[in-house]
């Protein structure tokens, strides 16, 4: 089973698919799942499978679920203009798409740096530097994931209010593939999108592919005040997991029990094999801290620390 087959392509993975088919029995089943469907994959499909089942699903979105607004840029003026979107809509969850690991990085420190709430997620970042830049978002501890399509590829983000293309794509299945990250389960979603003018192809290949246009909209009319995002959760690590038997609900009595936080001053708490994250009340987050350091979890005493 190949997952992501198009980006592993992309990125230059075709000898070593090549080597892990080699090794597997001539009698086999081959599954591949791609969210695209480039000529490449269409490629390696002729090449190890035998008579294959093709499955598809409708690739447009339900008309009216997602708001899509473009707006013009002048060169240089992109990050400006994110900041200015960030501050006008206030998404109080969003996912900024680059097209590379190096905007990404610029993006997310540039935004950083005005005062909002962001969190780079690339290629780059170890696996435990990844697990939690997605615990932060997905408990609400940090408002916005700056994202590559590679990086961004399978991740669950439920109630996503979002998504803005810093860059645009230049392949319009990758932009429905975008925002369709938001407007699920029949909630309204809301999609931006950056371009300068000698990127108008890209806009009108978008266009043709989603049967429909890119509303145009004027960054004039938004406001010019800066507003960062500060999401109303801290994110605490602890450094005990599945290993060592701990629970949600031992870490949730560890905060709540014996005149503790309120039971609504807590958020999501995630359970990995060595580490445990629970979001509490930013307005608590100290108080929060210094109980779980200075109590037990199950009879023992853990090393705990905000993340930030």
């Amino acid at each position: 089973m190949l997952d992501e087959a198009d980006r592993m392509l992309d990125m230059g993975f075709g000898e070593d698919i090549g080597l892990v088919i080699r090794q597997t029995p001539p009698q086999r089943q081959t599954l591949l799942f791609s969210a695209t469907y480039p000529d490449g994959i269409a490629q390696l499909s002729r090449g190890i499978q035998r008579d294959p089942v093709s499955v598809t699903v409708e690739a447009l979105h339900q008309a009216g679920a997602i708001d899509q607004r473009l707006f013009e840029v002048a060169p240089g003026q992109r990050l400006s203009a994110l900041t200015r979107l960030l501050s006008h809509y206030q998404p109080a969850s969003c996912v900024v798409f680059c097209n590379t690991k190096r905007a990404c990085g610029e993006v997310a420190d540039h935004l950083a740096a005005q005062g909002f709430s962001a969190l780079a997620l690339n290629g780059d970042l170890e696996q435990r530097e990844r697990d939690q830049v997605l615990v932060r978002f997905a408990n609400g501890s940090t408002a916005i994931l700056v994202a590559t399509d590679v990086a961004a590829r399978g991740l669950d983000i439920k109630e996503l209010e979002a998504v803005i293309n810093y860059e645009l794509p230049q392949d319009p299945e990758i932009h429905i593939h975008r925002i369709g990250r938001t407007g699920r389960a029949g909630q309204s979603g809301l999609a931006l999108s950056l371009y300068q003018a000698n990127e108008a192809q890209r806009v009108n290949l978008i266009e043709e592919y989603q049967q429909a246009p890119l509303p145009g909209h004027e960054l004039a009319d938004l406001t010019q005040e800066l507003k960062p995002l500060q999401p109303a959760m801290v994110t605490l690590s602890i450094a005990a997991g599945r290993k060592t038997k701990v629970r949600a609900g031992d870490i949730l009595g560890a905060l709540t029990g014996d005149g503790g936080l309120a039971g609504n001053q807590v958020g999501k708490i995630q359970i990995t094999e060595q580490f445990s994250y629970v979001a509490v009340a930013r307005a608590v987050a100290k108080q929060a801290l210094q109980r779980l350091q200075d109590g037990k979890i199950k009879g023992r005493s853990y090393r705990v620390r905000r993340l930030a």
